[in-house]
Protein backbone atom coordinates (compact mmCIF):
# COMPACT_ATOMS: atom_id res chain seq x y z
CA UNK A 1 0.00 0.00 0.00
CA UNK A 2 2.88 2.51 1.09
CA UNK A 3 4.56 1.55 -2.15
CA UNK A 4 1.37 1.90 -4.28
CA UNK A 5 1.24 5.60 -2.40
CA UNK A 6 4.83 6.55 -3.32
CA UNK A 7 4.07 5.63 -7.33
CA UNK A 8 0.85 8.06 -7.29
CA UNK A 9 2.69 10.69 -5.48
CA UNK A 10 6.05 10.35 -7.64
CA UNK A 11 4.01 10.17 -10.73
CA UNK A 12 1.99 13.09 -9.65
CA UNK A 13 4.91 15.43 -8.47
CA UNK A 14 6.85 14.56 -11.94
CA UNK A 15 3.79 15.71 -13.94
CA UNK A 16 3.41 18.70 -12.33
CA UNK A 17 7.31 19.43 -12.22
CA UNK A 18 6.74 18.72 -16.14
CA UNK A 19 3.98 20.95 -16.92
CA UNK A 20 5.90 23.75 -14.79
CA UNK A 21 8.77 23.59 -18.06
CA UNK A 22 6.28 22.52 -20.43
CA UNK A 23 3.46 24.88 -20.50
CA UNK A 24 5.61 28.48 -20.37
CA UNK A 25 6.97 26.68 -23.11
CA UNK A 26 3.92 26.01 -25.08
CA UNK A 27 3.15 29.77 -23.97
CA UNK A 28 6.13 31.09 -26.15
CA UNK A 29 5.41 29.24 -28.94
CA UNK A 30 1.52 30.42 -28.45
CA UNK A 31 2.44 34.01 -28.51
CA UNK A 32 5.00 33.82 -31.28
CA UNK A 33 2.51 32.68 -33.82
CA UNK A 34 -0.22 34.51 -32.62
CA UNK A 35 -1.15 38.21 -33.80
CA UNK A 36 0.02 41.84 -32.22
CA UNK A 37 -4.01 42.35 -31.35
CA UNK A 38 -4.60 38.96 -29.77
CA UNK A 39 -1.08 39.32 -27.59
CA UNK A 40 -2.06 42.56 -26.76
CA UNK A 41 -5.54 41.74 -25.36
CA UNK A 42 -4.08 38.97 -22.92
CA UNK A 43 -6.07 36.45 -25.18
CA UNK A 44 -2.81 34.04 -26.02
CA UNK A 45 -2.37 31.17 -23.51
CA UNK A 46 -0.87 27.40 -24.80
CA UNK A 47 -2.55 28.14 -28.39
CA UNK A 48 -2.37 30.41 -31.08
CA UNK A 49 -4.53 33.07 -31.60
CA UNK A 50 -5.68 34.89 -34.99
CA UNK A 51 -2.24 32.85 -36.67
CA UNK A 52 -0.10 34.23 -37.99
CA UNK A 53 3.77 34.01 -38.82
CA UNK A 54 5.11 37.47 -39.76
CA UNK A 55 7.25 37.17 -36.65
CA UNK A 56 9.96 34.52 -37.92
CA UNK A 57 9.36 35.96 -41.31
CA UNK A 58 10.95 39.18 -39.54
CA UNK A 59 13.23 37.03 -37.84
CA UNK A 60 14.64 35.57 -41.14
CA UNK A 61 14.37 38.35 -42.64
CA UNK A 62 16.88 40.14 -39.93
CA UNK A 63 20.41 39.85 -41.13
CA UNK A 64 22.08 40.43 -37.60
CA UNK A 65 20.43 37.53 -36.45
CA UNK A 66 21.93 35.53 -38.82
CA UNK A 67 25.20 37.04 -37.70
CA UNK A 68 24.81 35.86 -34.61
CA UNK A 69 23.04 32.60 -35.47
CA UNK A 70 26.41 32.08 -37.51
CA UNK A 71 28.64 32.99 -34.83
CA UNK A 72 26.83 30.79 -32.33
CA UNK A 73 27.22 27.80 -34.12
CA UNK A 74 30.88 28.06 -34.76
CA UNK A 75 31.49 28.46 -31.35
CA UNK A 76 28.97 25.40 -30.55
CA UNK A 77 30.81 23.34 -32.89
CA UNK A 78 34.56 24.57 -32.58
CA UNK A 79 34.41 24.67 -29.16
CA UNK A 80 33.15 21.99 -28.48
CA UNK A 81 35.85 20.07 -30.67
CA UNK A 82 38.28 22.02 -28.25
CA UNK A 83 37.01 20.86 -25.23
CA UNK A 84 36.65 17.06 -26.35
CA UNK A 85 40.01 17.32 -27.44
CA UNK A 86 42.01 19.15 -24.61
CA UNK A 87 39.47 17.10 -21.70
CA UNK A 88 40.49 14.14 -23.39
CA UNK A 89 44.35 14.78 -23.31
CA UNK A 90 44.14 15.37 -19.85
CA UNK A 91 41.55 12.82 -19.04
CA UNK A 92 43.65 9.88 -20.31
CA UNK A 93 47.12 10.02 -18.45
CA UNK A 94 45.46 11.04 -15.09
CA UNK A 95 43.14 7.90 -15.47
CA UNK A 96 46.48 5.36 -15.97
CA UNK A 97 48.23 4.28 -12.29
CA UNK A 98 51.12 4.69 -13.87
CA UNK A 99 51.80 8.14 -14.80
CA UNK A 100 53.67 9.76 -11.68
CA UNK A 101 52.16 13.49 -10.22
CA UNK A 102 48.83 12.34 -11.35
CA UNK A 103 47.48 13.03 -7.65
CA UNK A 104 48.61 16.57 -8.10
CA UNK A 105 47.05 17.37 -10.92
CA UNK A 106 44.19 16.31 -9.60
CA UNK A 107 43.89 18.03 -6.69
CA UNK A 108 45.24 21.48 -8.63
CA UNK A 109 41.58 20.47 -11.15
CA UNK A 110 39.76 20.04 -7.84
CA UNK A 111 40.63 23.68 -6.54
CA UNK A 112 39.48 24.95 -9.65
CA UNK A 113 35.85 23.68 -8.62
CA UNK A 114 36.04 25.84 -5.27
CA UNK A 115 37.75 28.77 -6.62
CA UNK A 116 37.40 30.79 -9.30
CA UNK A 117 39.92 33.17 -11.07
CA UNK A 118 38.55 37.06 -10.50
CA UNK A 119 37.07 38.90 -13.27
CA UNK A 120 39.50 42.07 -13.61
CA UNK A 121 42.85 39.48 -13.71
CA UNK A 122 41.09 37.39 -15.82
CA UNK A 123 40.41 40.15 -17.90
CA UNK A 124 43.72 41.58 -17.93
CA UNK A 125 45.12 38.20 -18.87
CA UNK A 126 42.41 37.71 -21.79
CA UNK A 127 43.66 41.11 -23.27
CA UNK A 128 47.20 40.93 -22.22
CA UNK A 129 47.35 37.57 -24.86
CA UNK A 130 45.28 39.39 -27.35
CA UNK A 131 41.62 37.56 -27.08
CA UNK A 132 39.68 40.43 -26.30
CA UNK A 133 37.54 40.56 -29.32
CA UNK A 134 37.89 37.91 -30.82
CA UNK A 135 36.07 34.42 -31.08
CA UNK A 136 38.81 32.34 -29.37
CA UNK A 137 38.04 34.27 -26.21
CA UNK A 138 35.09 32.79 -25.95
CA UNK A 139 36.52 29.59 -26.74
CA UNK A 140 39.89 28.73 -24.70
CA UNK A 141 39.61 30.60 -21.79
CA UNK A 142 36.94 27.36 -20.83
CA UNK A 143 38.67 24.65 -23.40
CA UNK A 144 38.28 21.86 -20.22
CA UNK A 145 35.70 21.93 -17.55
CA UNK A 146 36.54 19.98 -14.15
CA UNK A 147 33.54 18.40 -13.65
CA UNK A 148 33.73 16.92 -17.05
CA UNK A 149 37.35 16.10 -16.83
CA UNK A 150 36.39 13.94 -13.90
CA UNK A 151 33.44 12.30 -15.70
CA UNK A 152 35.93 11.83 -18.77
CA UNK A 153 38.43 10.35 -15.83
CA UNK A 154 36.10 8.00 -14.37
CA UNK A 155 35.25 6.52 -17.48
CA UNK A 156 38.97 6.03 -18.85
CA UNK A 157 39.86 4.34 -15.96
CA UNK A 158 37.63 1.64 -16.49
CA UNK A 159 38.83 0.01 -19.46
CA UNK A 160 41.08 -2.58 -18.78
CA UNK A 161 44.54 -2.13 -18.18
CA UNK A 162 45.49 -5.37 -19.83
CA UNK A 163 44.03 -3.55 -23.13
CA UNK A 164 46.43 -0.55 -22.97
CA UNK A 165 49.33 -3.12 -22.32
CA UNK A 166 48.71 -5.48 -24.85
CA UNK A 167 48.56 -2.17 -27.50
CA UNK A 168 51.80 -0.76 -25.94
CA UNK A 169 53.44 -4.89 -26.60
CA UNK A 170 52.43 -3.73 -30.31
CA UNK A 171 53.96 -0.40 -30.57
CA UNK A 172 51.26 1.94 -30.29
CA UNK A 173 52.02 5.25 -28.45
CA UNK A 174 50.73 6.89 -26.11
CA UNK A 175 49.09 9.27 -28.76
CA UNK A 176 47.99 6.22 -31.04
CA UNK A 177 46.59 4.46 -27.73
CA UNK A 178 44.31 7.16 -26.89
CA UNK A 179 43.02 7.69 -30.61
CA UNK A 180 42.81 4.03 -31.68
CA UNK A 181 41.88 2.11 -28.38
CA UNK A 182 40.54 4.35 -25.78
CA UNK A 183 38.62 6.86 -27.61
CA UNK A 184 36.67 4.40 -29.77
CA UNK A 185 35.58 2.96 -26.54
CA UNK A 186 34.55 6.04 -25.15
CA UNK A 187 31.70 6.97 -27.76
CA UNK A 188 29.13 7.20 -24.69
CA UNK A 189 31.23 9.23 -22.42
CA UNK A 190 32.45 11.39 -25.24
CA UNK A 191 28.61 12.17 -26.17
CA UNK A 192 27.60 13.18 -22.67
CA UNK A 193 30.46 15.67 -22.05
CA UNK A 194 29.88 16.41 -25.66
CA UNK A 195 26.47 17.24 -24.90
CA UNK A 196 27.51 18.96 -21.73
CA UNK A 197 29.68 21.12 -23.61
CA UNK A 198 27.77 22.15 -26.74
CA UNK A 199 24.64 23.41 -24.38
CA UNK A 200 27.21 25.64 -22.68
CA UNK A 201 28.67 26.94 -26.04
CA UNK A 202 25.45 27.62 -27.42
CA UNK A 203 24.37 29.75 -24.45
CA UNK A 204 27.41 31.80 -24.33
CA UNK A 205 26.63 34.93 -22.58
CA UNK A 206 28.46 36.69 -20.10
CA UNK A 207 31.82 36.11 -21.40
CA UNK A 208 30.64 37.71 -24.59
CA UNK A 209 29.56 40.64 -22.59
CA UNK A 210 32.86 40.81 -20.86
CA UNK A 211 35.11 40.46 -24.52
CA UNK A 212 33.50 40.99 -26.95
CA UNK A 213 33.13 44.60 -28.51
CA UNK A 214 32.33 44.49 -31.60
CA UNK A 215 28.61 43.86 -32.10
CA UNK A 216 29.36 41.91 -35.65
CA UNK A 217 30.93 39.30 -33.50
CA UNK A 218 27.65 38.87 -30.77
CA UNK A 219 26.69 35.72 -30.73
CA UNK A 220 22.71 34.83 -30.44
CA UNK A 221 22.59 34.92 -26.64
CA UNK A 222 23.42 38.49 -26.56
CA UNK A 223 21.49 39.40 -29.59
CA UNK A 224 18.67 37.95 -27.80
CA UNK A 225 19.63 39.91 -24.81
CA UNK A 226 19.51 43.33 -26.66
CA UNK A 227 16.22 42.74 -28.23
CA UNK A 228 14.68 41.51 -24.88
CA UNK A 229 15.47 44.05 -22.49
CA UNK A 230 16.19 46.78 -24.50
CA UNK A 231 13.41 46.19 -27.41
CA UNK A 232 16.06 47.05 -29.82
CA UNK A 233 14.43 45.12 -32.72
CA UNK A 234 15.05 48.06 -35.22
CA UNK A 235 18.85 48.75 -35.04
CA UNK A 236 19.31 46.78 -38.55
CA UNK A 237 17.32 49.08 -40.70
CA UNK A 238 15.02 46.33 -41.21
CA UNK A 239 11.12 48.38 -42.24
CA UNK A 240 9.71 45.45 -41.77
CA UNK A 241 8.60 45.52 -38.60
CA UNK A 242 6.95 48.98 -38.86
CA UNK A 243 5.46 48.45 -41.85
CA UNK A 244 3.59 44.41 -40.32
CA UNK A 245 2.63 46.11 -37.30
CA UNK A 246 4.60 43.14 -35.84
CA UNK A 247 3.96 42.97 -31.45
CA UNK A 248 7.46 43.38 -29.63
CA UNK A 249 6.59 40.46 -27.47
CA UNK A 250 6.00 38.18 -30.65
CA UNK A 251 9.24 39.07 -32.56
CA UNK A 252 11.34 38.61 -28.72
CA UNK A 253 8.72 35.67 -28.48
CA UNK A 254 10.01 34.02 -32.08
CA UNK A 255 14.00 34.94 -31.23
CA UNK A 256 13.37 32.80 -28.07
CA UNK A 257 12.44 29.84 -30.38
CA UNK A 258 15.44 30.13 -32.97
CA UNK A 259 17.47 30.37 -30.38
CA UNK A 260 16.54 27.09 -28.26
CA UNK A 261 14.95 24.87 -31.22
CA UNK A 262 18.27 23.92 -32.80
CA UNK A 263 20.43 22.64 -29.30
CA UNK A 264 16.87 20.64 -28.30
CA UNK A 265 16.94 18.74 -32.04
CA UNK A 266 20.62 17.57 -31.07
CA UNK A 267 19.77 15.71 -27.79
CA UNK A 268 17.04 13.11 -29.44
CA UNK A 269 20.25 11.36 -31.40
CA UNK A 270 22.87 11.47 -28.65
CA UNK A 271 20.13 10.41 -25.88
CA UNK A 272 20.99 6.58 -25.79
CA UNK A 273 24.92 7.45 -25.90
CA UNK A 274 23.65 10.45 -22.76
CA UNK A 275 21.82 8.08 -20.67
CA UNK A 276 24.78 5.27 -20.97
CA UNK A 277 27.60 7.58 -20.48
CA UNK A 278 25.92 8.89 -17.11
CA UNK A 279 25.39 5.73 -15.51
CA UNK A 280 28.90 4.77 -16.15
CA UNK A 281 30.80 7.78 -15.53
CA UNK A 282 29.14 7.82 -12.40
CA UNK A 283 30.99 4.80 -10.74
CA UNK A 284 33.58 5.79 -9.40
CA UNK A 285 37.09 3.31 -9.26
Amino acid sequence: MSRKLFHIFNYSFLTLLGLMMFLPFMNVIAQSLSSAGAIDRGEVMFWPVEFTTRYYEYVFDDVSIWRAFSVTVYITVMGTLINLIMTASLAYPLSRQEYVGRTYILIFVLMTMIFSAPLIPQFILMREVGLVNTLWALMLPTAISAFNLFVLRSFFAQIPHELIDSSRIDGCSELRTLWSIVLPLSKPALATVGIFYSVTNWNKYMDALYYINDVKKYPLQVKLRQMLITDDLTDTGNLAFEAASQSVQGVQMAVILVATIPIIMVYPFLQRYFIKGMMIGSIKS
